[in-house]
């Protein structure tokens, strides 16, 4: 019987993270894209972990299935913490990444070097029907470049410079941001849990 495991997004970019990272379990990991009759879970929290779990518990009752639902954002100290959970509708727009990086490059464009200080943050939530959802949270520090520079990855990685890697998010190969991003750091906490739940599948 295959195991199967429902990311909560329609980020194929997230989808292809998780396919990677989940690859030893021998899990099969569906996404919203492939559950199109679903119902959008409103996103109402007020912070990245109130909406994880929202999301998360919302998918798991209405498929009986286990969930993981990932909410991340861009956090700037210089703006207060945002774009934050606005993240991918930070222009107006969701998910308009063009257009999100560039409002966050006007808002930075006079902002010293040493105040351009950032961090991707990420929550995670584990629910499986009947059992009390499990949170967790991963974050990789960086700062605001001037310009884009990178082709790979999505979202804000063109303008994140990664403090542990030298270059920015985009211009690192996906085994390595594997291995540092803030989504990956969040699920090796969480991988304890996965890994007990399905052996005993």
């Amino acid at each position: 019987m295959t195991k199967k495991m429902i990311i909560a997004t329609k980020n194929i970019g997230k989808v292809k993270e998780f396919e990677a990272l989940f690859f030893p379990y021998d899990v099969k990991v569906l996404s919203l894209l492939d559950l199109e009759d679903l119902p959008d879970i409103e996103e109402t929290g007020s912070t990245f972990e109130e909406n994880a779990v929202l999301k998360a518990e919302g998918i798991a009752r209405l498929t009986g299935t286990v969930v993981i639902a990932d909410d991340s954002g861009l956090i700037i100290d210089e703006l207060d913490g945002s774009p934050g959970i606005f993240s991918a509708r930070y222009a107006g727009t969701d998910k308009d990444d063009n257009a999100n990086i560039d409002k966050v490059l006007m808002e930075m464009k006079d902002v010293p070097e040493d105040k351009r200080t950032a961090r991707f943050y990420c929550a995670l939530a584990f629910a499986i029907p009947g059992v009390r959802t499990e949170v967790v949270a991963g974050k990789c520090e960086g700062k605001i470049l001037g310009e884009r520079e990178g082709v790979n990855g999505f979202g804000y990685d063109p303008i994140f410079y990664v403090d542990v890697a030298g270059k920015s998010m985009a211009e690192i190969l996906p085994t390595e941001k594997n291995r540092i991003s803030h989504r990956s750091l969040a699920l090796k906490k969480l991988e304890p849990l996965v890994a007990d739940y399905f052996k005993k599948r």
